[in-house]
Parts: structure tokens; sequence; C-alpha cells
């Protein structure tokens, strides 16, 4: 048996290639919109990919799994569990699709693929055992999903506040209790744990780092295993969790209903525009975002432009800010092409398809006004908050705001930020935004400027600086 891992750092996102090294046939788990790297890794092997599915219905990235199955000429699997409900919207549309029952086991070659039932994240999830039957009849390990991960468990709760089934969010809960339990008691404690998710993801509270575990060590260690009943489980695992971004409806819809199928590679080449065009498309209404590390636009940006930075968190911030029903162009800076193909790449891999074009360093020069964001430490900060000349507002999610925040702030998650933007420039003194270290606030100020807030800054360090200058901090809604 042959396992490769594929993981994409900025959704936190692991996707697998399981093979049968004897014939040939593999199977894919769990495809991003990337398709490339599954094609070009069996390509590189040898493998034909003969089978391709996925565990869950995503929330957080398009899923690449009707679409490789359709340009490798693969059979889909997909979940048929979950009730009327909650089902796959394109699970009949060929015959090439098989939908999978609890216990129902698919053979790539002389692997077994046992498909185990484990809802609790999702109505439908399913859980895949694999045996490799050429060396033992014993299974090695499990694709998991959102149902385990390195030290935690999928959050119960997106059906609800995500796709908008309401009143579901305990009864999953117990759902993914009642899963965990017979799931460990069915299986050995060497089973390999393959999850889908690592440190960093929205789908969990707190995912370890390490990218693969086993069963008894998860069952020694990970606080899910040792709850004592589904009530005490279910208030843990609903306690705290993260604001869902609001890109996880939109995703979780596509995803049921079915992905676009396209000709084009996410590879696809983005046109370079003229420079002069950029204010006349802002002026259209295009969501126009500046690539360009925060630091270099705090010193001059297009007024109406969004700073988001290209790095790890670039594809999950996009989430939160970017609009599906407009079209989008990217101010590449110097770096140009390379970067402003990155990020469109980013872009399509959680749905956002309407990327038309992007300008480089030129754009910047040939505009007419350059807008600034003042940095203040945290001392200053404090100071204009002592005099009455501003306002501290916090941009950090429910979870980081609960377990402290500056006395008196205005908390206002980096996503609700652009509606309610004439709500907080209605009081006339500046907004200094923080987070935890000074990043999505950079950001959050660059909102506000293009929702017509004039006088913003940003507290350089964030919450972490406040509390090295030993400034007051305090906990519930003080």
């Amino acid at each position: 048996m042959y396992l490769q891992r594929f993981y994409h750092e900025g959704l936190a996102q692991a996707s697998y290639l399981v093979a049968c090294q004897e014939t040939g046939e593999a199977l894919v788990i769990d495809p991003n919109r990337n398709l490339d790297v599954y094609i070009g890794a069996a390509a590189a092997h040898g493998f034909r990919i003969t089978h391709v599915t996925e565990t869950h219905i995503h929330a957080d990235f398009v899923s690449g799994s009707r679409e490789l199955a359709r340009r490798v000429h693969a059979r889909l699997l997909l979940s048929r569990e979950g009730g009327k409900d909650w089902q796959y919207g394109f699970g009949q549309e060929s015959g090439t699709t098989t939908l999978l029952r609890h216990d129902d086991v698919v053979n790539i070659g002389r692997v077994a693929v046992r498909a185990l039932h484990t809802p609790g994240h999702t109505p439908e999830h399913l859980t895949f055992v694999v045996t490799d039957t050429l060396v033992s009849k014993h299974p090695m390990g499990a694709f998991t999903g959102d149902f385990i991960f390195v030290g935690d468990v999928g959050r119960p709760d997106l059906l609800e506040r995500a796709a908008g089934v309401a009143g579901t969010m305990r009864d999953n809960a117990r759902q993914l209790f009642e899963s965990l339990q017979r799931f460990a008691a069915m299986h050995p404690d060497h089973l390999q744990i393959w999850p889908g998710h690592g440190a960093g993801s929205a789908c969990g509270k707190a995912l370890g780092a390490v990218p693969t575990t086993t069963l008894g060590y998860e069952k020694l260690s990970n606080w899910a295993f040792q709850a004592r009943d589904a009530e005490s489980f279910a208030d843990e695992v609903l306690d705290s969790q993260s604001d869902p971004p609001p890109y996880f409806a939109t995703m979780k819809r596509v995803n049921r209903d079915g992905p676009p199928l396209t000709a084009q590679s996410i590879t696809e080449p983005v046109t370079r525009e003229a420079a002069e065009r950029l204010p006349q498309l802002l002026a259209r209404g295009a969501f126009v975002i500046d690539l360009r590390p925060s630091v270099l636009f705090a010193r001059g940006g297009v007024p109406g432009t969004i700073n988001l930075p290209l790095n790890n968190a670039f594809a999950s911030r996009a989430g939160w800010l970017v609009p599906y029903d407009r079209d989008v162009f990217l101010v590449a800076g110097d770096d140009g092409e390379m970067v402003a193909q990155s990020a469109m790449r980013e872009l399509k891999l959680i749905g956002i398809d309407r990327v038309r074009g992007w300008f480089g360093a030129d754009a910047l020069q040939n505009v007419l006004a350059e807008q600034t964001i003042p940095q203040l430490s945290a001392t200053d900060a404090a100071t204009r908050v002592r005099n009455g000349s501003a306002v501290i507002v916090d941009v950090r999610d429910a979870g980081e705001w609960a377990q402290g925040h500056i006395p008196g702030a205005q908390h206002v998650p980096l996503g609700q930020l652009a509606e309610r933007a004439a709500e907080l420039a209605d009081g006339g003194r500046q907004l200094v935004l923080h987070c935890a270290a000074g990043g999505r606030s950079a950001i959050g100020a660059s909102v506000l400027l293009a929702h017509g807030v004039p006088n913003v800054a940003n507290m350089e360090g964030g919450y972490s600086a406040w509390q090295a200058a030993g400034l007051p901090v305090t906990k519930g809604d003080a």
C-alpha cells in the first residue's frame, strides 16, 4: 500500500492519496480544487486514480471530488447517510457515482476501504478505515476527516451556525459523543488516525500541529475521550467555539448542491490591467485587494482598496471579507504576476472565481491620492483613550474576547467591520484597531477606510503588546 498526504497551510487542510502498488489503482480522499497535485502525484508513481471520495460536505473549501472524478474518469464515492434533510444534491447525476452506507467496503486493488458513518460534525460524515489485505487482515488506519483530529474533534455547531439548520448543534454534539464512543470501542489502539485538518483550522477549537496520531494516543490525551457523558461533552465541545467565517455558508451550499464543473485549472493565468483602469474599476464597484504586506499599505494605499496580504492566512481571511457577487481585482505591487497568480489560486480554493485581473506597481504610482494608516504603540493608544480622543476597537473573535480584553473597548470581529462601519464612525473619535498581534487589525483598518471611515489607526503588537506594557485588561462584558 502507498499513502501520500497533501496539506494546504492556509486552510490547514489535508487530503490523501492511497494506492495499491500491486494493481496501480488509487483513491483520492478529500481533494480540494488544486487537482493537478493529485493527478501529478499519481502519474509520478505510475498509479491510476480509479476512485475519488470525501468524508463529508465541507464548509471551508470547495471540494474537488466531483471535478477530479470527471477529469480522470474515476468512480465518485459519496455518503448516502445523514437523513433526507442533508443529502448530496448531485449524488445520482451519473452512472459513475456510488452512494455509500455505513459498513460498505470499497476495494482499491488489495486495499480494503470500509466506510463508517460517524455523525456529529455533520449528519452525513463518513470515516474510512483502511486495511492493506496483502499484508494483514487487521486495519492499519482511518481517514477521519473532521471527526477526530490530533488533540481535538470536529465542531458540531456548523450545520446550525453556518448552514442555517436551526436547533441542531446540541443534538449533533450528542451524536458526536456517541460516534466517538462507538469508534473507540470498535478499533485497536494502534489504529493510525489521518485527520482532515491541522492546527489553525476553524473546524475545531484546538487542533494539534502534528500531522498524524493513533487512536490509543488520542484516548489518552484528547479531551473529547475524557468526557463522562453526552451532556457534559456537549457543554464542552460547544463552549467558546470561534465564529464561523461567513463564507462557510456558501461552501456548504456549493458542496452539497454540486461544485461547478469547469474545463479550466485553477492555475490559469490572470490578466494584467493598465494602471489607469484602477480608479475606474473602483468607481464601478469592483472589489480590489492590495496583496502587499500591511506595513507597505500603511505607508500608502489606493483609497477604496482592501489590504489583504498574501500569506498563509490569506484564503481564510479572504473568506471573511471578499464578496462572491462582485468582480475582484488584485494589486500585486513589485512582485507582479507570480503574486497575483498565487492569490487567484487561493481565492478559487474557496470558490471566489470572479478574479478578473491584476495591477502592478505602476498602479500605485499613478493614483491621485494615497491614504496612510497611523501605527500606534500600546502606550500611545492608552494615552489617547484616557484623554478621550480615541476609542479601542477589538477585531478578534468571541473566544479571544472572552479570555480577556481591554476595558472599554468595542468588540467588532474583523468580518463584521464592513457592515458596522457607519456605526463605528458615528462617535467622531479616532478608532484604534487591535487584534492579538497586529495582523488582523491592520487589515481591518483598510476595511474601514474603504467604507468611508476616515480616522483609523492600527495598534502595533495588538493585545499582546498591551499586556506586555502592563496596561489593564478585563474579562466578561466590562
